[in-house]
């Protein structure tokens, strides 16, 4: 699904138009951040900025430090298919003897794991270790545990902030950060579009909540309690942001039934938003002028 006016686009001061990209969070689901990217270079756009709350910070870092989506694709195949024995599925299946073998457990300090092995991974493809690195501007959204209050980094290392940004309560440790013990952005801001209005042209924003039906069983896990609820909560403040002022284009891949943790039904999810995909395609082709 994809809102937005369908009205040409014309620069703030002549050339070509400022695109600023927000990616929002979403947990596996997010992996659809890719078929925008995949738009964008077929189109052969160039991206003024980037924001993005948990995964998607994870996802605008790999993009703004200058892959392309067939890289990014290609990384998340070595992610989720490669490995013998995948740690997200093992973490799916609350088979907690796998889940202690694949991961680097916490418990102490305030999470089920760290996420520092899987943090060197991202560093190692990228090649950058700070933001001022990046290729493109990037914003990364986490939240002040004990303010409350929404921290947007720019500056300085990459990793420990995207960390920061995709700590889930009860799952990732928190992270502390000049003093502030941070945590997922999106308990503030899951869909941050708001960070790019001051010096964009145009703004796309992908929200990649997506939807749930409830399993026929009847059964509700502990995992599936503790990020529904989570979602619940994102989607509520989404929807007041909306009500406030909407990006310029909304993309809503129609992801239905794609657990948080489940990366490894990547090809599902890049199916159920193809159409998404589609559609934005179309509308930058008309605002743009692009083929």
């Amino acid at each position: 699904m994809l809102a937005g006016a369908l009205l040409p686009l014309v620069a703030r001061s002549g050339g070509e138009a400022r695109i600023g990209l927000a990616l929002g969070s979403g947990g596996a689901r997010g992996l659809a951040h890719v078929l925008v990217f995949e738009v964008l270079d077929d189109l052969g756009l160039r991206v003024h900025r980037v924001a993005g709350t948990s995964i998607g910070a994870i996802m605008g870092a790999l993009y703004a430090s200058g892959l392309s989506a067939a890289d990014i694709h290609a990384h998340i195949d070595r992610l989720t298919v490669s490995a013998d024995e995948n740690w997200f599925r093992a973490l799916l299946e609350e088979d907690l003897a796998r889940t202690i073998r694949f991961l680097q457990p916490d418990l102490g300090g305030g999470g089920l794991m760290k996420a520092d092995a899987f943090l060197a991974f991202l560093e190692e493809v990228t090649g950058r270790e700070a933001f001022e690195e990046l290729d493109v501007p990037l914003q990364v959204v986490a939240t002040d545990l004990w303010t409350r209050e929404q921290v947007v980094m720019a500056s300085g290392d990459l990793w420990p902030a995207v960390n920061a940004s995709m700590a889930m309560p009860g799952l990732f440790s928190p992270v502390t950060l000049d003093d502030r013990v941070l945590v997922d952005g999106g308990l503030t801001n899951p869909l941050p579009y708001d960070l790019l209005w001051d010096d964009c042209d145009i703004v796309i924003a992908v929200d990649v909540l997506g939807t749930r039906t409830p399993e026929e069983s009847g059964a509700v896990s502990y995992f599936d309690t503790s990020f529904s609820t989570f979602q619940i909560m994102q989607a509520a403040i989404i929807g007041e942001k909306l009500r406030y002022r909407e990006p310029d284009i909304l993309v809503r891949p129609d992801i239905r039934d794609v657990r948080v943790l489940e990366f490894h039904r990547f090809e599902e999810i890049f199916e159920q938003a193809r159409p998404a995909q589609t559609s934005l395609r179309e509308e930058l082709v008309k605002r743009l002028g692009k083929s």
